[in-house]
């Protein structure tokens, strides 16, 4: 009896070995699985950061990776004859030359090269030379900056039978222009160049110092960046200011921002980051660009900036902008699109199954630009790009959400296409509003074009000294790319500017908008020429 007990004993205690190694088991597989998927998380973020370092930036697709699941529907042609033998395709290379209607508007100099009276002698007979002809040679020739002084003498005047038959003589002074800044030698123009080489040609100020020392000038960085935070802080702010009132009667507005270093700033260490918020009108508007900057990326910044905006908002889906208030928020499908191609970029040469998936999701949005891009190329109106939409693009939208839909419970949420699949669900209200109205459109690299100039010109400055310096730079960019978008020269329209501020009255809204880039009152010298309307 006892070795019946002992044999069940020993029996049940196996038995809950057994259970227990199981269970360990199980829960070393688990981690097993957890640890790998880490790794392929790690592998896909190494691979995704070494293309971005060494690899193209383009996102293009490559038409040579087509996608799996159309491959036969995209190459056939059911119209092409068959091949012969041998087919050989030839493609003429054009010639790239420099459009010699742009000189038209340029002052032209002839300098003529005539025989000598002596030499207008035939060498056969000895008879008089006639002109025949001529031959013409056309060069474009550079004139160099030049600086001078410029004294400007205002003569005052009195009265000398006053003077002698009175107790008081009235003394009439002559009208003179007022400086950009009283008590300096700087001139509008001089202001607007040192402005525009910084700001529009990304030259940075100990260049520029070094540059006017081949002048033979000495003007230290310092005086430079005084000049520049004077200008921009006490005359271009009222241009500014104009500029961003008009801004919010717009129905579009794109909003980016990007990030900065201000070295002087209160309550923060050197190194931390600050920002550069970028505010553009749609494509459809007069172009208006404006820079804010801002010590943070917070949600209140763009909310003070747009109160009182009543429209469409298109962003890149960053939740920052949510608390923006009365505005409908537009998604950027450019940055779905940009998930997959991460993801082909990020996975390993060898993967089959992620990387078709991929390639489908790639596929259903380049389907979507290639509709966009044939609406402007056909030039139609907001109001035919909406009814298009409705019959071309919807059924592929509507598609492209029962794949994301099917993939979702398929794709692992941590891995880069599990991301790039969520990030359309999450946004896809959002990316599907420009359906809404045919003004909208379907991403917001118009924004993020806007605000290249800005990092490149980061690239050379590097940081701002103080916060005040990093609002003066918003404040100039903002006038310079707005006044190119609008077809001016920066230089003359800035030089223009500071030869009016100063004498106008800066209360008066009517005077400043005569000043806007868009004025029909802007002088035709501030005009680029020979170039058409480039609304960014």
């Amino acid at each position: 009896m006892k070795t019946i007990e002992k044999s069940i004993e020993t029996k049940l205690n196996i038995e809950e070995e057994f259970h227990t190694l199981q269970n360990k088991y199980a829960l070393l597989e688990q981690n097993y699985e957890e640890l790998t998927a880490k790794l392929n998380w790690y592998e896909e973020q190494f691979r995704l950061s070494q293309q971005r370092r060494f690899g193209t930036s383009s996102e293009q697709t490559d038409s040579n990776q087509l996608s799996i699941f159309n491959e036969a529907e995209k190459e056939s042609r059911p119209e092409k004859e068959e091949p012969t033998i041998e087919e050989i395709t030839y493609k003429r290379k054009r010639n790239k030359g420099l459009n010699k209607k742009s000189f038209d508007d340029l002052p032209v100099e002839v300098i003529e090269y005539h025989l000598e009276e002596s030499d207008k002698i035939c060498p056969n007979c000895g008879s008089p030379l006639h002109e025949m002809s001529k031959e013409i040679r056309k060069e474009l020739t550079i004139i160099p900056a030049q600086v001078k002084v410029v004294e400007h003498v205002r003569y005052v005047y009195a009265c000398r039978q006053c003077e002698k038959d009175n107790t008081s003589t009235p003394v009439i002074t002559a009208k003179m222009p007022n400086p950009v800044l009283p008590g300096s030698f700087v001139s509008p123009s001089l202001l607007a160049y040192i402005m525009n080489r910084k700001y529009s040609e990304a030259v940075p100020l100990y260049r520029q110092e070094q540059q006017f020392k081949n002048f033979g000038i000495d003007l230290s960085r310092q005086n430079l960046a005084n000049w520049i935070i004077h200008g921009a802080n006490h005359w271009l702010v009222h241009i500014y200011d104009r500029m961003h009132y008009h801004l919010l009667k717009e129905t579009v507005i794109h909003a980016d921002e990007t990030t900065m270093q201000v070295l002087d700033e209160e309550g923060k260490k050197p190194t931390s980051k600050s920002y550069m918020w970028l505010y553009a009108t749609g494509m459809y508007s007069t172009p208006i660009f404006l820079y804010e900057y801002q010590p943070s990326r917070a949600k209140k910044h763009p909310k003070e900036f747009l109160k009182g905006f009543n429209g469409f908002l298109q962003t890149d889906g960053y939740q920052a902008y949510n608390a923006v208030e009365d505005v409908t928020l537009v998604g950027c499908f450019a940055h779905a699109r940009r998930g997959f191609t991460d993801t082909l970029k990020a996975l390993p040469k060898d993967s089959t199954l992620s990387r078709t998936n991929a390639e489908e999701g790639l596929e259903f949005c380049d389907k979507l630009f290639k509709l966009e891009k044939e609406y402007r190329k056909e030039n139609l109106t907001p109001e035919e790009i909406y009814i298009k939409r409705l019959e071309k693009t919807k059924p592929i939208l509507q598609d492209f959400l029962s794949w994301l839909k099917t993939k979702e419970k398929q794709v692992l949420p941590k891995t880069s296409l599990g991301k790039a699949i969520s990030y359309c669900l999450n946004q896809w209200d959002k990316l599907t509003a420009f359906m809404q109205d045919g003004r909208l459109e379907i991403s917001n690299n118009r924004a993020e074009r806007a605000i290249k100039p800005f990092v490149i010109g980061r690239k050379n400055f590097l940081f701002s000294k103080s916060p005040k310096g990093a609002q003066a730079s918003a404040i100039v960019y903002s006038v310079i790319e707005t006044a190119k978008a609008n077809n001016l020269n920066p230089f003359y329209y800035l030089t223009y500017l500071f030869e009016k501020l100063p004498n106008i009255d800066l209360e008066s809204t009517d005077e400043l908008d005569k000043l806007l880039p868009w004025s029909d009152s802007i002088p035709g010298n501030c005009k680029v020429p020979n170039k058409e309307h480039d609304n960014i």
